[in-house]
């Protein structure tokens, strides 16, 4: 067979025996995705490997696929973290890279370990492949000068350290589970009530009119009323039968009873301001007048306000909700509309017809993914990669490589949403696919590449000696920090989960994380400490090769 075939034919089978073997189940503990990477170990070691180009090709691409769609699904929620905990995390992150540091420079200098061997086993145990190729770079510029450094050590180290990382932050993960008694479902509940991106839930009222200094004020004039949040949605006038429907350019008279949409907080302030409560449902009264859920699929109106839309104006509707990434925000005239937002808008029949070919509404766009706009962000995002960072006091380059850079170019475009007809919009189902197919890739050819030699290396002496070290300076750091972060500042298991693999770059083990739950909350804090820890990771690498030559 040609290496192209073998190459599919073997992953192929990596993958499938991979999944099942991390399907199986424990005591309800089980491996998920990461089986893949010992089954793809086994493989290797009876020797079914595969063209090492193709190998490093499809591990890469597939790294790729999997941190690019995590930050264009999770951006927003990233860059709200960031505002919120960002300095906690990243500061916890920093804690366990630098205990990271302390325990392999220890260990290295109790065993007599080679320079090689120290920075291979510190990028091995903490599963941080570029700083593996930085180190290689730093070592080889030091054999030019010094040709007893053996640079064969550092690869070994950290394929010998590397499995035994990925179970270590596994099992750091379970442990503090254990240690504190996690239920997941409530920590699920507290991190979804506490994390709704700062929008309250949005509820419905029928309020009297009674405040007679209001009459022939348009209701989008009354004072305040954008702060609140409120939102009038219908209305009907004092002696009349019939509903209509209402806008910002609504007059208000006293006696009237309006329908207003908005948050908890915002309407408590506002009803007493116009006159009190109602036990009329005005929904349920005749009129001219319903509501409809359009999805904004426009070119023309994406990354537009509503103010500047003027909807109210032009089309005499009212938007009462914006929902994006299933979260239900208050719209504002500052409020913006990008792909894939639903809106929920209240008119009669014919105005909601013609607003609704306005904001597009193509339910079949809505399941389609745009390739063109995503290979477009992963092109920028390995360009940006691969530019180094010169940092005051680092006598070499940084770069963020193949992982980083497209980590955040996804998270900026994610932000962006659009520029001209490119959309950056994945559907949920599609994003996953993708995401699954990019760490099943990654894991494969990882057990593929490290699994020949493994067996051999993690039998001899330096190599159980690397074994028993990496599991320290893996499990340490995390444990430490972990019982920190619970104690002390209060955190979600599944946020420390994520903080976990995230100080770990650990893609494997954010894969372990979010398979135990379906919640957003280890990925966003994965990609909220990501950039800085390959930083890091990349700097203490080098800087461990000069320390010890």
């Amino acid at each position: 067979m040609s290496t192209i075939t073998t190459a599919i034919l073997v992953i192929s089978a990596v993958a499938v025996s991979g999944l099942a073997f991390g399907s199986l189940r424990i005591r309800g503990i089980g491996l998920g995705p990461a089986g893949v990477l010992f089954s793809g170990l086994v493989f290797a070691h009876f020797g079914a490997t595969i063209n090492p180009e193709i190998n490093h090709f499809a591990k890469e691409f597939g790294l790729i696929l999997f941190v690019f769609t995590i930050g264009i699904q999770l951006g927003p929620g990233i860059i709200q973290l960031w505002k919120q905990q960002g300095l906690l995390l990243n500061g916890l992150a920093l804690l366990i890279v630098l205990q990271g540091f302390a325990l392999v420079a220890l260990f290295g200098y109790l065993l007599g370990f080679p320079a090689t061997a120290v920075a291979g086993l510190f990028s091995g145990s903490t599963t941080n492949t570029p700083s593996l190729g930085a180190a290689e770079q730093a070592a080889t510029m030091l054999s030019e000068s010094d040709s007893t450094m053996d640079i064969s050590s550092l690869a070994s180290a950290y394929a010998v350290a590397y499995p035994g990382g990925i179970l270590g932050i596994i099992a750091s993960m379970l442990l503090l589970k254990k240690f504190f008694k996690v239920d997941l479902d409530s920590e699920v509940e507290r991190y979804e009530s506490k994390n709704s991106n700062g929008h309250e839930a949005i509820e419905r009222r029928s309020v009297i009119v009674e405040n007679a200094r209001l009459d022939l004020v348009p209701f989008g004039e009354i004072p305040g009323i954008d702060e609140t949040g409120v939102r009038i949605s219908r209305i009907r006038r004092a002696g009349d039968d019939t509903v209509e429907a209402a806008t910002e350019q609504t007059l208000l008279g006293e006696g009237d009873v309006a329908q207003v949409v908005g948050p908890k907080s915002g309407l408590a302030r506002f009803v007493p301001l116009i006159g009190r409560p109602s036990d009329e449902d005005l929904m349920q009264q005749s009129g001219n007048v319903t509501s409809r859920r359009i999805y904004v699929t426009a070119g023309p109106v994406l990354n537009k306000t509503l103010a500047t839309l003027s909807l109210d104006r032009f089309y005499n509707v009212t938007i009462t909700r914006i929902t994006r990434s299933g979260v239900e925000m208050v719209p504002r005239g500052t409020s913006r509309l990008f792909y894939g937002d639903i809106v929920q808008v209240v008119g009669d029949n014919e105005s909601l017809d013609r607003v609704t070919e306005h904001l597009g509404n193509s339910t079949k766009s809505m399941k389609e993914t745009q390739f063109s706009p995503l290979f477009v962000g992963i092109a920028i995002g390995v360009l940006a990669g691969m530019i180094p960072l010169s940092i005051p006091g680092v006598p070499f380059p940084v770069r963020l490589g193949l992982a980083g850079g497209p980590l955040i170019a996804a998270i900026v475009f994610s932000l962006v949403r659009s520029i001209g007809t490119f959309v950056w919009y994945i559907p949920s189902s599609a994003n996953l696919a993708l995401r699954e197919l990019g760490i099943i890739l990654f894991l494969a050819c990882a057990g593929l590449g490290a699994g020949e030699t493994f067996v051999e290396s993690a039998m001899s002496l330096n190599g159980l000696q690397w074994i028993v070290a990496g599991l320290f300076i893996t499990m340490i750091p995390l444990l430490i920090a972990g019982v920190l972060a619970r104690v002390v500042w209060k955190q979600n298991y599944l946020t420390i989960c994520g903080v976990i693999a995230g100080s770990m770059t650990d893609p494997p083990a954010l894969a372990f994380a979010g398979s135990m739950r379906d919640c957003n909350a280890s990925a966003t804090a994965y990609a909220a400490v990501y950039p800085l820890t390959m930083i890091l990771r990349i700097i203490v690498a080098q800087s461990l090769v000069f320390i010890f030559a």
